[in-house]
């Protein structure tokens, strides 16, 4: 396994649009297993490179029902059918509010291969596609939220032992257990 720390809220790499990939090699192949071995030992469903410190468009995901990876990736919305529930995110423990994503989503890229990947997702996959994609652009679930959530999440952060104490990287689960639901099932 090579379980790598986890950026917190507040390291400027996940706030910053990661670059595209443009070398297809053993370097990435490890990135995606770094990624799947991070995101597993921490409970989550999804895990974009940024939340390992690496600056480059690519994310794992494992829901239970589908698993993989995207590099590159892209989605397009499909319908106008909304989701509302609970997202959370491992780069802020501890927080976790209902979140409107779309309900339904094609996406598309490559693998660490090189080879096209493209499929359509509903539900909790495409609340993950979105999460994960959002992360290669700079932007947080909190970011998503209606304006009373996202000032109550932005007061647990503040009031948070992590934040308060200034730590912005983390060793696998070093921080309390990860709450319940999407972007941190929690073991």
């Amino acid at each position: 396994m090579t379980i790598q720390p986890v950026r917190l809220f507040g390291d400027p790499i996940l706030r910053a649009r990661a670059a595209e990939v443009t070398e297809f090699d053993r370097e990435l192949r490890q990135l995606v297993t770094d990624l799947t071995d991070t995101m597993h030992d921490d409970g989550g469903v999804g895990m974009a490179a940024p939340q390992i410190g690496v600056g480059l468009r690519v994310f794992v995901y494992d829901t239970g029902d589908a698993a993989g990876h995207v590099v590159n990736p892209t989605y397009e919305v499909l319908g106008d059918e909304e989701q509302v529930g609970p997202e959370g995110c491992l780069s802020i423990p501890g927080v976790r509010y209902d979140t409107r994503r779309a309900l339904r989503v094609r996406a598309s890229g490559v693998d660490m291969d090189g080879a096209p990947v493209e499929f359509e997702a509903d539900g909790l996959l495409a609340r993950c596609v979105q999460h994960e994609t959002d992360h290669l652009d700079g932007v947080l679930f909190i970011d998503r939220l209606e304006p009373a959530s996202r000032k109550a999440a932005m007061r647990t952060i503040r009031e948070s032992d992590w934040f308060t104490a200034g730590i912005t990287v983390r060793s696998s689960r070093a921080i309390g257990p990860q709450t319940a639901g999407p972007f941190g099932r929690g073991r």
